[in-house]
């Protein structure tokens, strides 16, 4: 049996706890982009605060407005460099 790669748990659209976090590419109050074991996660709201963040454990917690979890390319684990968003 598969170990969980990656969860998300939203609790009342103010706390959401993720595991399997990879690497943390931006975040401000808005916008939180981040990458897991299974591809690209960008988290829309409002007063995002990062709460709790172990990229040893891959343990992220973000609270605030959650307005929407949006996931992207499923192969991209971790941040493109410049020239990788440039082309993308």
């Amino acid at each position: 049996m598969q170990q969980n790669l990656h969860s998300a748990v939203l609790e009342n659209r103010e706390k959401l706890m993720l595991t399997g976090v990879t690497a943390v590419d931006s975040f401000d109050d808005r916008t939180v982009l981040l990458y897991t074991k299974l591809g690209e996660l960008v988290i829309l709201g409002r007063g995002l605060h990062m709460e709790q963040m172990s990229l040893e454990t891959g343990d992220v917690t973000v609270t605030g407005e959650v307005q929407a979890l949006r996931y992207g390319d499923r192969d991209r684990n971790a941040p493109q460099g410049f020239f990788g968003r440039l082309l993308r």
